[in-house]
């Protein structure tokens, strides 16, 4: 758009030349503002944060101001009144008019020669008293205040005098109140102010996201400017809701899960450190009060105390404002900051927005970007933190939405009757009205345009007559006169409704003041507060209070100076996730299911490696848009990071496998589990938001209360729902979606949020608003607890069933036909609930639209851990989080296995341990016949075994005889036995009742199984030629018909639950049935989910079947039991352990080749200075070490050297010493998968000698020192110079390590190839000749004019192979036994701990290595081989031996300042650090001494002397000499 120049907007002169000298050229909003609003119109401005709208609203109102002043009319009036939603912003624009203001005036002055005051004045909540009256006596022209002060002045006298000569009312910020209780109280306000003006008073509205755009119109100029079609006589002019944008998601670098870690949070606040240091002013946006105070808590112990500050609605505006000041003035680094700062607060140039977690909504993020780069041509800068698995989808989400330009809509409450009565008491306050006129100015308002004349006179009754309780009338406000038809107050109705007026309802926060001048500092929840004693300390505003006194609302503290704070908590404060979020998720969800369903495996591809790459390269190329991502050619890194795209492809396979599908809005899935207990866990797969699924939840509650009689425990999140049920409690899985019906969930809906907790919290706030509960008493503000009691009271009196004993209420609870609680129950249903979104999804199950599927799985799927670890906001009904059943779910970490092929080898007594509790146990022949039901069938052995497990096992008595018992029980015709012929599995005859017992022959030879009269009829079905002897006098139970395979599936289930693992043979030999039987019976149960097979007994060959609840108990006992062999070592303890397990310290020195050989499959793929493998880590370890060992190995095939690092700097490789490049010596055998993993090199070009070399390596292969220099026809010292270049750049490697020696040591010391045999003792006996043949590390890329192609990959493990990953694990298991992530930090290969520990999990869940705590001191998962700890119990039991060892710096196990308190020491092979005892005392850097463990009693020469004094092996003297 071509912006028009000034002189074209009908300005004074001197304010465009003033604005001109300013700003230039106005901005797209101000080029259509201004005509529009200079005409006169009511105008509505949408446009980006930061355009410029406010002062395009502004401008026009000063010019009207200051041509008043010049034409001597500028009387002592308001003419503007500038309403904004919060108290701090309302400041801030005072404060930002000021300047403006007197820059105006300046220049009028100049140019005309007078001096024109215009004043402005802000009046708000926090405005003193002083300054009230002082507006009232001298009223501002321009008013700058919020809606509830708006309301107060147009109800009290003085402030009605002042708001009458208003001609311009401007609404900054109108999408936040729009959509709430705000909105409604404000529409009224803004048609009294219409009424109240002498003249018409144009309407402005402002702000960056509406949606849709013409309601928000219709809601800013009322009904009364509507044409006949509805739409608004009102300038609309919209310029777009978002701008470029550089968005981009932040991850730690370990994987997120369902719930954020310590040591995650840890990872989060050192990269928020980072970026926070990198930019300087960084604003970070958190959801809860509770975590801005936490986040700014740790953030101060990351960067200084006096850098960061909280910024919250709990703070008083003065620790507000200072904050605001610090950081404008560039005196803080960061603030942490709620909603508080979300709404166009100036706070100066802020570099860096970063939002933890995620913000549920494309406006709220938009917004809070919007606060960076918010000026003139600035880039807003934005990084999102997810915290958990599901939060990073809806980030990755939300991007979408932005890039696709989406916004979130805005819905308009309809007439909402508590702000309806308020507001007439207000108006009945100022004036006497008629009934008619008081409704048509209530109708005005756009929010109450479809109200009903039978609902307003309902509403003045209401007020009229009050509400009688055991006390009298109460809440009688206004006289109605019923024949004249006219309204006018009661004595102290405008008190009342001056101090207890308002949409925003009460908290019941307690006061916070500091003793001993009761300075206020900000408020804490009434829950705090009350569990908080004298002498506590807390954090608030970032800094520390002691608790000296708790009173009626309020708490008296003191400063604690510094002292280690607790962390308070505030309540309902938890973000709803838009509708447009939810669809963008659920989206999200479909996609990538049918990235899945459409992936095809490529060999040697799995299935599963083709679907991840799949899901992963379309997350990665994903249509971000200019609006996420601004420049993508300067970008410095994408909106998904490389290993977001991974976490998100595992998380989203993982579902699909376990669920066999991705839930989304057009495809809902229900799964079933069990818990600890044995309940039953029902989780529906809903990503429709909470409102709606906390509808669905609340009446599924209501509905299995119903059904079951049990008060089921339940909780909704945005994209679940959770009901946990008893053990009791049995039903068709797929039955739940057919279990409420949309013609009649509206009517269980609001019987089951009756007794849910929202009800009687919405009701005291509409109580409040309605003015029937007054706020204040006395000039006091009534205690929480008071209002909370006459809420009550006034609820009792208007629904007393409501309160009543539910044992003397028949059928369903009857609602009273009155105003507030329709309002009430109204409000639950539609704000806090969806019901009709609701009742539209239950119409579109009905109607099959929307696929719905069942699924009964052994665990718990990973889409399902969210909900089971929901936070309390998400529960449905009282019981608290101590007490939920899902916490006696056990859900394994991501990726671990969930089939039991993958659950490996058990531990043998953790399955006899399982196996004996299983048994059934028999005291009396009431409990055997007992677990003859359960088994179905029971030999007499099986009998005495039940007799004997019962039986305590330090008793020396003999178990009863359980024969003896069953002979009972047979006499009572409980029980009988069941003869199998030996053929019995060989013919389907049908079954014989022996009536006379002929059959009891040869019952001696023929197998017998007792059985239960009640099995009697299953039992038959199995056995067809089976003969009962006795038979049963009454055979009743026998005349049911069972198919056999059924009966054979419910015999095997029963048995199965009280056996562990068994083989197929072994469950047909104890059952006496054929295999194939036996084989159908387990595959049916399989199916179920009931039993899994795998092998779980070590040495064991065959397939063994178990119990899916006793294989998950006998699976966390295994692992319980490993992780418990062992109690954490210290890091000198770790230290010590690692200095053995390498071989450094001299009682675990290996010797000879075969020694060597050992050492280098520990340091297979490790990386070291050229010049440090041999003087500095291989003699370390291997006694009288000799070079000709290596290249023993190198010749034969068994080692190879070379560098596989990337070089940071390619530029400077051809420069860089050989020396001190890094090289890695590895076993051939692994070199392919260290090159998957490294990825190519980089090169900026090479020389031209370099270039010959490398050409000539790759046409001829493998070449001798001479054939290359034959090859390219160059001189040896220029052949030399060239390998020493590529070898620096991890190109070429040689036959053996001489190669690198000769390289490493200068020509004029080296032997010539011809004089090797005579040999000095002072010159190197090595010649490059030596090396054996010259070969290319890597397949060479295609060279174009001497330069090597300059790309590589963002992370070399983001394309790396399964096989490479799983290589690089067990590789670290192997060097350091216990493996944790911060071995990571001197790793070479750019690896993920996500990566790493998703393989060392699995290998876990086998039973190949052990996790657990291992070390102290390091936060994490760790993992350890089983021998490593054995290894490490033998050192934390073995006393300290003293030894001092002295390692080079670097040597790979130099963790000095990584695992080790003190200072990093550089990599260089001539710093050393001495140990003892795996404590680290001293070391020699730079030649100087650096004393690290000043507490340590040290001998300083002896330290000096053993760090200074090299001992080189004589053999390699001639080398590194």
């Amino acid at each position: 758009m071509v912006k028009p120049p000034m002189q074209a907007f009908r300005f004074h002169p001197a304010i465009h030349a003033w604005f001109e000298r300013r700003f230039g050229s106005p901005t797209e909003p101000q080029a259509l503002g201004w005509p529009a609003i200079q005409s006169g119109n009511h105008t509505l401005i949408a446009a980006p944060t930061g355009s410029g709208k406010t002062l395009a609203a502004f401008l026009a109102s000063l010019d009207a101001e200051f041509r008043l002043g010049l034409e001597g009319q500028l009387r002592d009036e308001t003419h503007v009144v500038y309403v904004s939603p919060l108290k701090a912003l309302s400041n801030d624009i005072h404060k930002n008019l000021e300047e403006p203001l007197a820059e105006i005036r300046a220049a009028i002055k100049d140019a005309c020669g007078a001096d024109i005051a215009v004043r402005a004045a802000v009046r708000t909540g926090d405005t003193l008293s002083a300054d009230r009256q002082a507006l009232a006596r001298k009223p501002p022209h321009i008013l700058v205040t919020t809606p509830e002060s708006l309301y107060l002045l147009l109800t009290s006298l003085s402030g009605r005098r002042m708001l009458k000569t208003a001609r311009t009312l401007i609404v900054d910020e109108i999408h936040s109140v729009v959509s709430n209780r705000r909105g409604a109280h404000l529409a009224l306000s803004m048609e009294r102010l219409a009424a109240l003006a002498e003249g018409p008073v144009q309407r402005i509205g402002l702000s960056a996201t509406q949606k849709p755009i013409e309601d928000v119109a219709r809601f800013l100029v009322g009904t009364r400017h509507l044409d006949a079609h509805g739409a608004p006589r009102c300038a609309i002019l919209d310029t777009g809701h978002s701008r470029a944008m550089d968005l981009a998601i932040e991850l730690p670098d370990s994987p997120l899960e369902a719930v954020m870690s310590n040591e995650v949070w840890a990872e989060v606040y050192q990269r928020l450190a980072a970026l926070i240091r990198e930019h300087r002013t960084t604003l970070v946006f958190v959801n809860t009060r509770r975590m801005a105070e936490r986040v700014a808590h740790n953030l101060c112990e990351c960067i200084g105390s006096d850098l960061v500050l909280s910024h919250h609605g709990s703070l008083s505006t003065k620790l507000r404002l200072e904050a605001e000041n610090r950081l404008k003035r560039g005196e803080l680094k960061a603030l942490v900051a709620t909603a508080s700062l979300e709404l166009g607060i100036d706070i100066g140039s802020v570099d860096l927005v970063c939002q933890l977690g995620t913000t549920r909504s494309i406006a709220t993020l938009l917004q809070r970007v919007g606060r960076a780069g918010h000026h003139r041509g600035g880039l807003p800068k934005g990084r999102l933190f997810p915290l958990t698995r599901d939060e990073l989808v809806e980030c990755v989400a939300l991007l979408r939405s932005i890039a696709r330009g989406d916004l979130d809509r805005l819905h308009i409450p309809a007439k909402p009757l508590d702000v309806l009565a308020q507001q007439i008491v207000a108006c009945a306050t100022t004036d006497d009205w008629r009934e008619d006129a008081l409704f048509d100015l209530v109708r005005s308002a756009y929010a109450y345009r479809d109200l009903s004349r039978p609902e307003f006179d309902e509403v003045v009754r209401m007020l009229a007559e009050g509400f009688s309780t055991k006390r009298g009338r109460r809440s009688a406000l206004i006289h109605h006169d019923g024949v004249n038809h006219r309204i006018r107050a009661r004595r102290g109705a405008r008190l009342l409704a001056l101090t207890s007026g308002g949409a925003i309802p009460d908290t019941g926060d307690y006061r916070v003041m500091l003793a001993p001048n009761d300075t206020f500092i900000g408020t804490v929840h009434e829950d705090f507060a009350v569990e908080s004693m004298a002498g506590d300390i807390f954090q608030l505003g970032n800094a520390s209070w002691r608790i000296l006194q708790i009173g009626a609302g309020t708490v008296r503290v003191e400063d604690a100076h510094g002292a280690p704070p607790g962390i308070p908590f505030w309540l309902g404060e938890a973000p709803a996730r838009t509708n447009e979020v939810s669809r963008a998720v659920a989206e999200l969800r479909a996609e990538a299911e049918l990235v899945i369903v459409r992936a095809r495996a490529q060999p040697p591809q799995t299935a599963d490696e083709a679907r991840r790459e799949a899901l992963i390269a379309w997350l990665q190329q994903q249509e971000w848009g200019r609006a996420v991502s601004a420049n993508p050619a300067n970008r410095a890194q994408p909106p998904l990071p490389a290993s977001g795209a991974r976490q998100l492809a595992e998380y989203f396979l993982e579902g699909h496998r376990s669920l066999g599908a991705l839930p989304s809005q057009d495809k809902l899935i229900i799964e079933r589990f069990f818990d600890e207990s044995g309940g039953m866990q029902l989780v529906i797969h809903s990503p429709f938001g909470s409102r709606l699924n906390r509808a669905w939840g609340l009446a599924l509650r209501k509905r299995f209360c119903r059904t079951f009689n049990f008060e089921l425990q339940s909780a909704a999140t945005d994209d679940a729902i959770v009901l946990s049920l008893g053990t009791q409690h049995s039903f068709p899985l797929d039955e739940v979606f057919r279990y409420l019906r949309s013609d009649s969930v509206r009517d269980l809906l609001v019987q089951a949020l009756l007794d849910a907790p929202m009800f009687a919290i919405r009701w005291r706030w509409n109580a409040s608003r309605s003015l029937a509960l007054p706020r204040q008493r006395g000039g006091r503000k009534i205690p929480a607890p008071l209002q909370r009691m006459e809420s009550e009271n006034l609820l009792a009196a208007i629904f007393p069933d409501q309160l009543a004993c539910l044992e003397n209420i028949a059928g369903d609870r009857q609602v009273p036909d009155h105003p507030l609680v329709r309002q009430t129950i109204d409000d639950c249903l539609t704000e806090a609930m969806d019901i009709e979104g609701l009742e539209n999804l239950l119409r579109r199950i009905e109607n099959g639209s929307i696929e719905c599927a069942a699924r009964d799985l052994p665990e718990p799927s990973p889409l399902a851990h969210e909900i089971l670890n929901a936070r309390p906001y998400a529960f449905l009904d009282n019981a608290p989080l101590e007490e939920r059943r899902t916490r006696a779910v056990y859900t394994r970490r991501a990726s671990q296995p969930s089939n039991a092929d993958e659950l490996g080898i058990l531990d043998v007594q953790a399955i006899n341990g399982v196996c004996e509790e299983a048994w059934p146990r028999a005291t009396n022949p009431d409990e055997l016949h007992d677990a003859l039901l359960l088994l179905g069938l029971m030999t007499s052995a099986e009998a005495q075994r039940c007799a004997r497990a019962a039986q305590n096992k330090e008793s020396r008595q003999p178990a009863p005889d359980a024969v003896e018992w069953l002979s009972i029980l047979a006499a009572e015709d409980r029980v009988t036995q069941l003869v199998l012929p030996r053929n019995a599995s060989d013919g389907h005859a049908a079954a014989r009742l022996s009536a006379n017992g002929d059959s009891a022959r040869g019952a001696a030879s023929d197998s017998v199984l007792w059985v239960a009269a009640e099995r009697v009829p299953m039992a038959l079905a199995a056995y067809p030629q089976a003969v009962l002897q006795p038979p049963l006098r009454s055979c009743d139970a026998a005349k049911r018909d069972w198919d056999r395979s059924d009966a054979i599936r419910e015999l095997v289930r029963g048995r199965m639950e009280a056996l562990g693992p068994v083989t197929l043979a072994a469950l047909a030999v104890q059952m006496r049935l054929p295999h194939r039987d036996i084989e159908q019976a387990l595959l049916a149960l399989e199916a179920e989910g009931f039993v899994l097979r795998g092998r779980f007994r070590p040495g064991l060959a065959d397939m063994e079947w178990c119990d899916r609840r006793l294989l998950a108990r006998i699976h966390r006992l295994t692992l319980h039991r490993l992780r418990a062999e062992i109690q954490p070592v210290s890091i000198a303890d770790y230290l010590r352990f690692l200095m053995g397990w390498q071989h450094v310290s001299n009682e675990h020195k290996v010797e000879g080749i075969g020694g060597l050989e050992a050492v280098l499959e520990l340091l297979d793929g490790c990386e070291a200075p050229a010049g440090a493998w041999e003087p500095s880590v291989l003699a370390a370890r291997v006694k009288d070490y000799d070079p000709q060992w290596l290249d023993q190995l190198c010749f034969t095939g068994r080692a190879g050297w070379g560098r596989f690092s990337v070089p940071r700097n390619p530029a400077a490789g051809r420069f860089t010493p050989l020396r001190s490049s890094p090289i890695t010596l590895f076993l051939r055998e692994h070199r392919e998968a260290w090159l998957t993993l490294a990825g190519p090199p980089a090169s900026n070009g090479f020389s031209p000698d370099t270039t010959a070399v490398f050409e000539a390596l790759a046409q001829g292969g493998a070449l001798f020192f001479g054939e290359i220099v034959e090859r390219t026809r160059l001189l040896q010292s220029r052949v030399e110079q060239a390998l020493g270049e590529l070898a620096t750049q991890g190109w070429v490697t040689s036959d053996s390590f001489e190669g690198i020696r000769a390289l490493l040591t200068p020509p004029d010391k080296r032997t010539p190839f011809g004089d090797l045999n005579r040999r000095r003792h002072h010159r190197a006996v090595t010649s490059i000749a030596l090396a054996g043949r010259w070969s290319l590390l890597r397949a060479p890329a295609p060279v174009q004019s001497a330069a090597l192609p300059n790309s590589h990959a963002e992370s070399p493990s983001d394309g790396a192979p399964e096989a490479a990953l799983d290589h690089y694990a067990r590789v670290l298991l192997r060097r350091f036994g216990v493996v944790f992530r911060r071995l990571l930090d001197r790793e070479a290969f750019r690896v993920s701990w996500y990566d790493l520990s998703r393989i060392y999990r699995r290998l876990e869940a086998r039973g190949e290595i052990r996790g657990g705590h291992f070390v102290q001191g390091v936060g994490g998962e760790q993992f350890a081989l089983p021998e490593a700890v054995g290894m490490l119990r033998s050192i934390r039991k073995a006393k300290p031996s003293g030894e001092l060892i002295i390692l080079s710096a670097a040597d790979p196990l130099n963790y000095s300042g990584i695992l080790t308190p003190g200072p990093r020491i550089a990599a260089v092979s001539s710093n050393r650090i001495l140990f003892r005892d795996g404590v680290p005392l001293a070391a020699l850097e730079a030649g100087r001494i650096v004393n690290l463990n000043p507490e340590a009693d040290q001998e300083d020469q002896r330290i000096e002397y053993s760090l200074k004094i090299g001992r080189l092996p004589p053999a390699l003297r001639p080398y590194y000499a």
